[in-house]
Parts: structure tokens; sequence; C-alpha cells
């Protein structure tokens, strides 16, 4: 018999919708602070300065405010689209890099640009179900299900500027941890199918990938755990796979624990 089919993971919208407004509220405070000088600093991506990074961040409320101004895709939404947001994303870094640099040298007041990001974002929350359709780089998504991306973006680009400002040490809000982190657990197992690697990440994702003999009972002979902070890392391409076994921060056992060819996802 065949294995069962696996269950899309699904998640409360509500909870998602308080997780990005918190972590993008967190991310406000935090440039209010911030000096010339701070914004000026390098950032580990690329050329980007945390001018920048900034900028940037008010995107991920953006992009929701310019996708609703759109009309709905007549193409219907595909079970599964939206684990393919990771790759769709990482195929638009050029476009994603040229925007930012150009918002940040429209917006000389970044807290004024993000507070009308944030205004605009909460009335097109209103005016919307999580129905609604969204004609999005990896497909048409559902507004709730936009919305998870945006947990991956914000927490993402909040340990940036955590990497960047020396000191700043912003928090990470629980259920945007924790859906960033089982988004991107789940593109892995889309990406890499199959039962022979158990990869731990807890508190948040235990996922199975990668081809070969299926784990049944008992402990699975290939086994990945990682805290969630090195996970998005991994996935995302700020940390890389040989330095963080060597460093201890991830645990891999058996002959398919090696993710080192699978990663980054998103980069």
């Amino acid at each position: 018999m065949p294995p069962a089919k696996k269950r899309a993971r699904t998640y409360d919208p509500g909870r998602i919708r308080t997780a990005v407004l918190t972590q993008f509220g967190t991310v406000r405070q935090a440039v209010r602070t911030l000096t010339p000088e701070q914004l000026a600093l390098p950032t580990r991506l690329g050329d980007w300065t945390v001018r920048e990074l900034v900028a940037h961040i008010g995107m991920a409320l953006g992009a929701v405010d310019r996708l609703l101004g759109e009309p709905e895709p007549e193409s219907e939404r595909r079970a599964g689209a939206l684990l393919g947001w990771p790759h769709a994303i990482r195929a638009d870094a050029a476009d994603i890099a040229r925007h930012a640099h150009d918002l940040a040298e429209r917006s000389p007041d970044l807290d004024a640009h993000l507070a009308d990001v944030e205004r605009r974002f909460t009335a097109r929350l209103d005016e919307n179900p999580g129905t609604r359709v969204l004609a999005t780089s990896a497909g048409a998504l559902s507004l709730d299900e936009y919305l998870v991306t945006r947990t991956v973006e914000l927490v993402v680009h909040t340990d940036d500027l955590n990497a960047a400002v020396p000191g700043l040490d912003l928090p990470y809000d629980r259920q945007a941890l924790a859906a960033c982190t089982r988004l991107l657990a789940d593109t892995l197992a889309a990406k890499a199918p199959g039962g022979s690697t158990e990869v731990r990440i807890p508190p948040y994702a235990v996922v199975q990938c990668v081809e070969g003999p299926r784990h049944t009972r008992g402990t699975p002979p290939n086994v990945v755990e990682t805290d969630p902070l090195t996970w998005i890392r991994l996935a995302c391409g700020r940390s890389k796979w040989k330095d963080a076994v060597g460093e201890a921060k991830v645990s891999a056992s058996g002959e398919r624990a090696d993710l080192g060819g699978l990663l980054p996802l998103l980069g």
C-alpha cells in the first residue's frame, strides 16, 4: 500500500496577522533609535547598508498593499504553491535589491516611511478577506497564505539587523518565528521528498525528507537537529552547512544527514 499523502500544514490566520504586525512593530521601534552612523553600517546582504535593509523591511508589508491593489488573477490557486515562494523570491533577488536601493534613496525619513507602510497594510487587511487571491511571483496565493511568507521576510531581516548593528538584539515574536521555521522546513521536504532523513527543529517543526529507506518506528537512522534561528540562517543562506556543523550548531547523524547540497532554500 502506498504511503498516505501528507496533509498540507495550516496556519491560524489571526495569529499570523498579529505576528506580522508585532514583528514589524519591533523593527519600527528600533529604527527610531538608530543613528545616522548606524544606518550607514554595512550588512551581510552584499552592498546593502542598514538604511537599505530597513527600507526593504518596509517592502514586506508594502508588497501586500501593492498586490491587493491589482486585479485578482484568473488562475486558480494550486495546492502546495506556498512552498514555491522561497524559490521564486530567490529568482527575483536582483530586482528586489534594485528596489531596496531606490526606496532607501526616496525615503530620507525611515520612521515616516514605515509608519505609512503599516497604515496602508492595516487598511488593506480591514478591506479584504483572507480568501482574496493575490498574483504573486510564486503563483496565485490567498492573502492568508501570502501573510505566512511575511513572517519569513520579517524574521530573517530582523536577524540581519541584529547582525549588522552591534548590541541591537531585537526579539523575535514567537508566532512569527514558528511560522517562518515551519514554512522553510516544509519547503525543504518539498524540495527533497522522501522519508529517510528526519529534520528536527524544536520546538516548532519536524519533517522527513530525502529519498531512501523510509523510517517507520524507533530512532530514525538519519537525523538532523538544530535550533530555529540556526535553521533559518541555513535555509536563507546566512550560514553555511559545514560551518554550522563544525561549530556544533547542527547535529547530523547518518549517511543521508548531510543537507549541505540542498541549502540554501532562499538566498
